[in-house]
């Protein structure tokens, strides 16, 4: 089954965040694509996902997770003691997705913008559609 992150490719920090996942997951499990890429919005619209979502978002399967949920589901499958994130699984998802609007409404602010996607190394790019 493809596990499909989809993020938002002008945001710092999106982009980070999936460095971050690439450094934890050797394995490749995950395949990358920016919301704002032709890939990404059709992956997006496949799955169902609404227009207006601009969190991360985790495509498994024909299924789509987003916000907190997507983060944890992801963080479960990286290596190291991310794995132990799931331990949030314990807060109520309204709560788990307040803080995660927080971020991301603050996120360009805090982080700030780009005006294009980075370009992933050679050896990242078979990992990103």
């Amino acid at each position: 089954m493809d596990r499909i992150v989809l993020f938002d490719g002008v945001c710092n920090f999106c982009d980070q965040s999936v460095q971050f996942i690439i450094k934890r997951d050797p394995n490749g499990y995950f395949k990358f694509a920016s919301l704002q890429s032709e890939i990404g919005e059709k992956l997006r619209k496949e799955a169902g996902a609404p227009n207006d979502l601009d969190s991360i978002v985790l495509i498994e399967g024909k299924q789509y997770f987003s916000k907190s949920t997507a983060a944890l589901r992801i963080a479960r499958k990286l290596k190291g003691p991310w794995k132990w994130m799931m331990v949030f699984w314990i807060i109520p998802k309204p709560i788990r997705d307040g803080v995660y609007n927080i971020i991301a409404k603050n996120r360009y602010k805090w982080f700030g913008q780009k005006e294009s996607c980075t370009l992933p190394s050679v050896e990242e790019r078979e990992r990103f559609l």
